[in-house]
């Protein structure tokens, strides 16, 4: 009798292991499926992340991030087995608002935004499928993805202020007189700037990529964890400003012979080598040894079996969610392609004894591309002038937008001109304030100040987010989405305290008239 029930148990164990075998196929093919068509509705995005990729080596990396997370997830494999595929229709709610994301950034533009939507859909969609123990099981792994994302940019101005600040110290301890403006310095052997490519975020993202991985696959406890992927942060951005010192100084010691050329970049790279091999042996004294196996991998086989009427539902589901998105963005372009407009756009005619001029004080112009308009003025009080340039862009559209990295007062390494700084400030302009960018340009033998900002909706701002939100409400309501991009600049000498008070004086008489001739040209 004893044996009958223990054959029988043995039987109803193979049974549920051969059952579980069978879920197990029709789940990843069915999840394979649906990544498929995902990867197909949002192509033009995954081409956008593959073209930066191939690009740029900041985001090079991002050509490894799948297949490390694929061997990630294989590695899982005997815990992931031991679990069972679960339908679960709770993320469906997160899918959409991931999708509604990818829709808004798609409608102004933002590619960054649109690649984080498309890459967050996609441990969702494995969600939906294979349910939450095995997602939560999978979290780092696909976690991980967004590392393909080609994000940070953003960090390069305040990288390339901390690397000037920090080699200017490092230079003032040696002794060595230095004479700064920005980020550009001189020593008494020759002049430096620090450039984009100076800034550090490469060996930044390269440092969180690589110690974030590392963290993962060396410590159990998530505060070790932690602890190294902050020391990833930190260690890069510190030993970043020790390779500038280092350059400059092997520069000024050889005579301005050596860490000029190509040799630049590889004093670099080994440096960047060597600081991520010191941070990685800091890191094998917190190792810890591997564990027993977690509970979650002792989940019983049948526990969390799901149906398969229910999966088929919610990968029905899950399939027009991810679809309605992309969809919707092709209706959305078809319906707003319109004839395009002429722009009519009338030099503000302000008072106060400014007088407007038909030359200009300089040959420098804003670097904007894309523009239906640009005019170009100066107006003069006296010995003062202060120059106006308008770029006007009508019904924006990709390759024709206002906020646009392309959309700049110089270019790096420009042959002539240099920024010596940037930063936003409060301007009074009658009975409310509004916040423009601060700017220095420097030449051999001209100074200019600048303030510029954003007219985007009918408002003013120097916030390129609120600019695209203002553009996203604009086509959302089918209202025209017309923009500009005003510039103010000024000459001065050695202090820019007179400079500031001539903007102020002309940005309180320019304010109404500046007002009416954008809102007439939007109407024209």
């Amino acid at each position: 009798m004893v044996s009958e029930i223990e054959m029988e148990k043995e039987i109803n164990q193979m049974s549920g292991r051969l059952d579980a075998g069978g879920l197990w196929r029709r789940s990843i093919l069915l999840l394979s499926l649906l990544l498929v068509l995902l990867f197909a509705f949002y192509y033009e995005t995954l081409l956008s992340m593959v073209s930066v990729w191939w690009r740029s080596e900041t985001f090079a990396h991002g050509f490894f991030i799948f297949p490390i997370s694929l061997y990630l997830i294989w590695e899982k494999r005997a815990e992931i087995i031991r679990l069972s595929p679960a339908a679960d229709v709770r993320p469906l709610l997160l899918l959409g608002l991931s999708g509604l994301g990818w829709l808004l950034a798609n409608i102004v533009d933002v590619q960054v935004v649109q690649q984080l939507g498309l890459v967050g859909m996609i441990p969702l969609i494995v969600w939906a499928i294979l349910g939450w123990p095995v997602t939560r099981l999978l979290l780092f792994p696909l976690g991980f993805l967004f590392f393909a994302v080609p994000i940070g940019e953003f960090l390069v101005p305040p990288m390339m202020n901390f690397t000037a600040d920090f080699t200017v110290a490092m230079i003032e301890l040696t002794g060595i007189p230095v004479y700064r403006e920005g980020t550009f310095f001189s020593i008494p052997s020759g002049d430096w700037s620090v450039v984009e490519g100076c800034s550090g975020l490469r060996y930044l993202i390269a440092s969180i990529t690589l110690g974030t991985l590392y963290a993962y696959m060396t410590y159990r406890s998530n505060y070790r964890r932690v602890a190294f992927i902050i020391l990833a942060i930190v260690f890069p951005i510190i030993a970043n400003g020790l390779r500038a010192f280092m350059i400059v100084m092997i520069a000024h010691y050889s005579d301005m012979k050596l860490a000029l050329g190509v040799d630049h970049y590889i004093y670099g790279w080994v440096f960047f080598g060597i600081v991520m091999f010191l941070m990685f042996w800091i890191g094998s004294f917190w190792r810890e040894e591997s564990g027993e196996e977690s509970e979650v991998s002792k989940v019983d086989i049948g526990s969390t079996e799901g149906s398969r009427k229910k999966q088929l539902i919610v990968a029905t589901l899950t399939l027009l969610i991810s679809a309605i998105w992309p969809l919707s963005a092709a209706m959305m372009l078809e319906k707003g392609v319109t004839q395009a407009r002429a722009v009519q756009l009338d030099a503000p005619a302000i008072q106060n004894g400014w007088q407007r001029s038909a030359k200009l004080f300089t040959d420098w112009k804003p670097s904007y591309t894309g523009q239906q308009l640009e005019a170009d003025y100066l107006y003069s009080l006296g010995g003062e002038a202060v120059a106006l340039y308008l770029r006007y862009y009508r019904d924006q559209k990709q390759g024709s937008e206002l906020i646009n990295s392309q959309n700049i007062l110089i270019p790096q390494k420009h042959p002539v001109w240099k920024m010596l700084d940037q930063y936003p400030i409060k301007v009074s302009v009658g009975d409310k304030d509004i916040t423009v960018k601060r700017s220095r340009l420097s030449s051999s033998n001209k100074k200019f100040l600048v303030w510029h900002w954003d007219w985007v909706s009918g408002q003013h701002t120097s916030n390129n987010y609120i600019a695209k939100l203002l553009e996203a409400k604009d086509k959302l309501l089918g209202n025209p989405s017309d923009a500009a991009g005003i510039i103010l600049v000024t000459e001065y000498d050695e202090s820019t305290v007179e400079a500031e008070q001539r903007l102020q004086k002309f940005i309180n008489v320019l304010f109404p008239a500046l007002d009416k001739s954008l809102e007439e040209a939007s109407k024209s």
